[in-house]
């Protein structure tokens, strides 16, 4: 998710060479989705009170996690698919892992004091094989304990999966792509139900023995795999790589792009003011708006009325902080919490606003403080390392 949740940056160092890939050019609006996508995904954890309209949205925004993972797809393959070269795998993975990892570690380090509540609420061997497969970002293979020590960075282990197959996808697809924009959008559709073919077969067959239909409270051995392993999320990420091509293959006006983001827009926000109640809770884990964000994804690649609202300097800028915003802030707030800070500090009136100020400062302090510097520093000793 960090590609998703971090605008596009060079890619990983490599020997000069005399013809070097062009950059593409940035995409800013997606950069502020990102915002919104990562705080209503607070708000869902932490919903605030007197929603009203807004509410429908908020209490599904668990959806806003498969965005992410079409968003990771599109931006890779946006950046790397078509490139003349083939991509050099260390260098890539060691991109990713500059971008992934350091704030990842900051969560477990600042949050360490979780460890206390795994071992009270764990058997021991649960516990031991917590501490040792979350620092690796292997946790999320395990559905029992997906959530350990920081609950919502089981998708980083889906993601370690996704970037670390991405090279030999473009490799195994770059001759076998369809060409008409046509065959690329049946692929996408194909590839999109195929995704829900295991959610499907879950209604059907209800291995969990659940008495009543799913919820975001309900909880299961095999649910769990669906929600939070990383194979789940595998044809969501290859919608976005997919979605990528089928954008390079279009020739899109400014009209056009603005008709296709607005409708997106529209579907989106009618589909969860009016029909989100209808659409069994496992479905929409598995993916169900994925058509629909992927058409907002390519209504906002380029300029238009809409791009330019998600791309105002403020949102973007609150987007380039929404991967620590998301790493961290399911602890944060978990630790202001337990320890009353906003009634110690007799400001517990404007709670939970207080709380989400405090978590928007973590998360750029920790952007400019350790994600930036890590990241160049890994890339540097990268650079200068003897080929």
């Amino acid at each position: 998710m960090p590609d998703a949740l971090l605008p596009p940056d060079a890619p990983a160092s490599i020997p000069v060479q005399p013809a070097a890939p062009l950059r593409k050019p940035p995409l800013p609006a997606l950069t502020g989705v990102r915002t919104l996508l990562a705080v209503n995904i607070m708000f869902f954890h932490f919903t605030p009170p007197h929603m009203g309209i807004f509410y429908p949205l908020i209490n599904n925004s668990f959806v806003f996690v498969g965005f992410f993972i079409l968003l990771s797809g599109y931006i890779l393959a946006y950046n790397y698919a078509d490139r003349p070269t083939p991509l050099v795998k260390r260098d890539f993975w060691r991109a990713r892992f500059a971008r992934l990892y350091p704030i990842y570690l900051l969560s477990l380090v600042l949050f360490a004091g979780m460890l206390d509540a795994e071992w009270h609420a764990r058997s021991h061997g649960e516990f031991w094989a917590g501490v040792i497969l979350t620092p690796l970002l292997l946790q999320g293979w395990s559905p029992m304990l997906a959530t350990f020590w920081n609950t919502v960075a089981w998708t980083l282990s889906a993601e370690a999966l996704l970037y670390f197959a991405f090279p030999w996808i473009v490799q195994i697809m770059q001759p076998r792509w369809p060409k008409s924009p046509g065959r690329l959008i049946a692929l996408l559709l194909a590839i999109w139900c195929a995704g829900l073919v295991p959610h499907t077969l879950y209604l059907l067959l209800n291995p969990d023995h659940l008495a009543g239909p799913a919820n975001r409270y309900s909880s299961g051995f095999w649910l769990r795999a669906l929600k939070y392993t990383p194979l789940a999320y595998v044809c969501t990420f290859l919608v976005g790589v997919t979605l990528a091509k089928l954008h390079a293959s279009l020739t899109l006006t400014t009209l056009q792009r603005t008709l296709v983001a607005g409708a997106s827009v529209t579907a989106i926000a009618a589909f969860f003011a009016t029909a989100v109640t209808h659409v069994p809770y496992v479905l929409m884990h598995g993916g169900f708006l994925v058509p629909l964000f992927a058409a907002l994804v390519v209504g906002l690649s380029g300029q238009n009325l809409f791009a330019s609202v998600f791309a105002w300097k403020p949102i973007e800028l609150l987007g380039q902080a929404s991967y620590a915003l998301f790493v961290l802030h399911f602890n944060f707030i978990n630790l202001i919490r337990n320890h009353h800070l906003p009634e110690r500090l007799h400001v517990a009136a404007y709670d939970p606003w207080i709380s989400y100020a405090a978590t928007l400062l973590l998360a750029f302090a920790a952007m400019y403080v350790v994600e930036r510097p890590a990241r160049k520093a890994i890339l540097r000793r990268r650079a200068v390392t003897p080929q």
